[in-house]
């Protein structure tokens, strides 16, 4: 079994690249090519953090594994991501465990090169300015994920810690080469945006539909319980919603179950997936003046495809400390 470390992620991973590989297996998913069950959540008594166990298999390339993680929202502005864990991945003949990698860089690279690949189908064309509510992790690799898609010329940070915006912009604008402006307050930096990433691990709304320019498209990353949202529901009912996964949605996604129970929409407010619009199943943008919206709740064929591209790279190129866990009996 090979161990691919934190460091090796991003190295054998590029947005580009994960863009690419999301893009196919959301397609493998809607087409029918895959077992994803609901993730089953483990929640600590004192409710400082939850574990996820998200198994998943998808035929092309047949890829079978596992992504166990940690959520706590309370190490934020620590040395400790908020997000941790690994990801297991098997070769699906025999069942043999073939790699252990890092899943803190691979959950924050996928997760950003889902919304890429929303991006890419549902923002207008001629998008070029760009607001990143959140300064984490995620506005990180959503920055870099919206630059591989749409032009981007005026980005805009907003975060509850206005240093940890400023500190944020500060960083970004040296890595880009061009100007990241930090944001005193979210409404202004969503004002005139094209495209607006909501990366917050807020449990209220940060985004309200009010703020919102006509024509503009959202990816909502943050939320992933049915009880938090970072989008108001006024917000997500002027939008046309697109989903990674409806069945995830229906039982997990507070930014649509919460305006749902208040009565405002209802399950047809979905208008498709995001595999479906890669099949064209249904349609995404109608107009320049829609406002577009993509839930993303981060879905465990994410996971193992991007898993096994880093495995398959990292074979290639000779990364990862190899292993012996067994898998076959001695003679």
């Amino acid at each position: 079994m090979l161990i691919i470390t934190q460091n090796d992620v991003p190295a054998l991973l590029s947005m580009a690249d994960c863009i690419d590989v999301m893009a196919d297996a959301l397609t493998t998913l809607t087409r029918g090519g895959a077992v994803l069950p609901l993730r089953p959540m483990l929640r600590l008594p004192d409710q400082s953090g939850i574990m996820g166990m998200m198994p998943a298999y998808l035929d092309t390339p047949a890829s079978l594994g596992v992504k166990i993680i940690t959520v706590f929202n309370a190490n934020h502005g620590t040395e400790y991501d908020s997000h941790q864990g690994i990801v297991l991945l098997f070769e699906p003949v025999h069942g043999s465990p073939v790699a252990l990698i890092d899943a803190s860089s691979l959950t924050a690279i996928r997760t950003a090169a889902v919304s890429g690949v929303a991006t890419r189908l549902l923002a207008r064309k001629d998008a070029h300015d760009l607001c990143i509510l959140g300064s984490g992790v995620q506005a990180r690799t959503h920055l870099d994920a919206m630059r591989q898609v749409r032009t981007i010329d005026r980005v805009r940070v907003w975060s509850r810690n206005p240093e940890n915006a400023r500190a944020f912009a500060a960083a970004a604008s040296e890595r880009i080469g061009s100007t990241v402006e930090a944001v005193s307050h979210a409404r202004d930096a969503v004002s005139g945006a094209d495209i607006i990433c909501t990366t917050t691990s807020s449990r209220e709304p940060v985004l309200h539909g009010d703020w919102i320019a006509n024509g503009a498209h959202i990816n909502a990353v943050g939320s992933s319980t049915a009880s938090a949202r970072e989008l108001d529901s006024a917000a997500v009912a002027r939008a046309r919603l697109f989903v990674d996964r409806r069945e995830s949605t229906l039982n997990e996604a507070g930014d649509f179950l919460i305006p749902k129970n208040e009565g405002i929409i209802d399950d047809a407010h979905i208008l498709g997936e995001i595999g479906e619009l890669l099949l064209t199943a249904s349609e995404g943008r109608l107009s320049a003046n829609d406002v577009t919206l993509f839930k993303s709740l981060g879905l465990a064929v994410e996971d193992v495809a991007a898993a096994q591209h880093v495995y398959h790279q990292a074979v290639q190129r000779n990364i990862g400390v190899s292993i012996d866990v067994g898998g076959r009996r001695n003679a």
